[in-house]
């Protein structure tokens, strides 16, 4: 079990119906994208000319922001569904946006290639919780 939804299941209110496994393993999946985000766009700064890796800091860094407050909010009980529903789109699409554009870069900087995974991981994890929401 992890300690997301140990937290989870040991909040008195009721979750309303949604399983607590799958908001927990899309807070698990929005925080390890924004961890690779965050340090994909490091790497990117490291590189001999960061200046071309530019688009892709930024989005980097949009996505674990993104992915940070959705995690957060996630972790919550007193949202309303219509809100957490269209954070997890903005989510989706952050990770979905991030993605495309590390793998235009993952053949040549590793670090994009792993964090267009963690995005695309998390983007399914988003959409899987927002079609259980309804």
């Amino acid at each position: 079990m992890t300690k997301a939804l140990a937290m989870l299941e040991s909040h008195p209110a009721d979750l309303g119906g949604v399983d607590p496994e799958a908001i927990a393993a899309c807070v698990q999946e929005c925080l390890t994208c924004a961890q690779a985000c965050t340090a994909c766009a490091d790497a990117c700064l490291a590189e001999a000319d960061p200046a071309a890796m530019r688009d892709c800091i930024r989005t980097d860094l949009d996505c674990a922001d993104v992915c940070e407050v959705t995690a957060r909010i996630l972790s919550r009980r007193g949202d309303a569904v219509g809100v957490t529903r269209r954070l997890l789109e903005v989510c989706e699409q952050a990770c979905r946006m991030c993605a495309e554009e590390c793998e235009q870069h993952a053949e040549h900087h590793r670090h994009c290639a792993e964090c267009a995974e963690a995005c695309r991981s998390c983007e399914d994890a988003c959409q899987q919780l927002r079609q259980h929401l309804g």
